[in-house]
């Protein structure tokens, strides 16, 4: 039977995954080799150095990193490069990474638009980090910092360099967006000098709030802790973090998502419209959640190239 992510983020479920195998398995297509650590003597405040990365289920072309120690950006370089540079932040509940869907299927579709696709396989909050809410944002900051830092090695225009996350990655990429200049880590080398602001985000059926009743119970959970103070609920809830300089925002969400509900996508749009900025809102009556590129039928990848282009950032 196929694997529903859905079902894993519904159900809290992962470590505990059972594999199918045989006729149901799909032939993956083969992964970029080019990889950057993050981190040159690896992120601080590493609680739990014996834990090990496993990408389940091996072999299958739906696969969840947990464990994640060394947190990276895979890199798929287009044939045709146009200058332009997308951070692809792929969700999970922040409880382990959707790498494949929303990862490396996206890197693939964007490097055929002649865009270079930066894939962030990010720390997990609730693996063992001195400061557990901060490591993924302290991921997506370095991030585009690097991406900026080697642009020439890349090939891409440092002001042409945009953010897409999906679910909570897609709460990651509000938060970079909303965040990129708060101190979420001291700075390692001369890339921290940059700026983290990516020059358009794209949060696709994103979460948005952590207030309880709207957000994604279990991304809540795993980012901020069981009982989070006020404070933490309200700085995590990108929506009350939008401001004059918070970047046009390109946001997709379905009406009947039954696992971050749809609620979220029109937080953040009125916050942004409130502000001031640039927004272009996508709801779809079905579709679901977790679909990445497979749906839903009226193709929101088309309009997001189609806005990207308009706006400058894909020639």
């Amino acid at each position: 039977m196929p694997i529903d992510r859905r079902h894993l983020l519904g159900a809290g479920l992962i470590a505990s995954l059972t594999i199918p195998t045989g006729s149901h398995s799909e032939t993956r297509p083969t992964d970029s080799s080019e990889v950057m650590p993050l981190w040159p003597k690896g992120p601080a405040g590493d609680l739990n150095p014996a834990r090990q990365e496993v990408a389940a289920p091996s072999g299958n072309t739906k696969r969840f990193v947990t464990g994640v120690s060394q947190p990276r950006l895979t890199i798929y370089r287009p044939q045709k490069p146009n200058g332009a540079a997308m951070l692809v932040i792929p969700g999970g509940g922040y409880r382990f990474v959707s790498i494949d869907n929303e990862g490396h299927e996206i890197a693939r579709w964007l490097a055929a638009q002649g865009v270079t696709a930066f894939i962030l396989t990010y720390r997990l909050p609730a693996e063992g980090w001195a400061t557990p809410h901060l490591a993924p944002l302290a991921d997506a900051q370095r991030a585009i910092r690097l991406i900026r830092h080697h642009h020439a090695s890349y090939g891409v225009d440092p002001d042409r360099t945009g953010a897409i996350g999906f679910s909570a990655g897609g709460h990651l990429c509000a938060s970079l967006a909303t965040l990129f200049d708060h101190k979420a880590y001291e700075a390692v080398d001369t890339a921290d000098a940059l700026s983290a602001r990516p020059a358009l985000f794209a949060p696709i059926y994103p979460v948005i709030s952590m207030a309880e009743g709207i957000s994604h119970g279990g991304s809540r959970t795993n980012l901020l802790g069981a009982a989070p103070a006020e404070n933490m609920v309200n700085q995590f809830s990108t929506d009350k973090q939008v401001g004059p300089a918070t970047p046009p925002a390109f946001i997709v969400h379905s009406e009947d998502d039954g696992t971050v509900p749809v609620a979220n996508a029109l937080l953040l749009r009125d916050a942004l419209k409130t502000h001031g900025i640039k927004v272009e809102t996508h709801l779809f009556a079905e579709g679901g959640h977790g679909y990445g590129l497979n749906a839903p039928r009226a193709k929101w990848d088309d309009l997001f190239l189609s806005y990207a282009r308009a706006r400058g950032l894909f020639s």
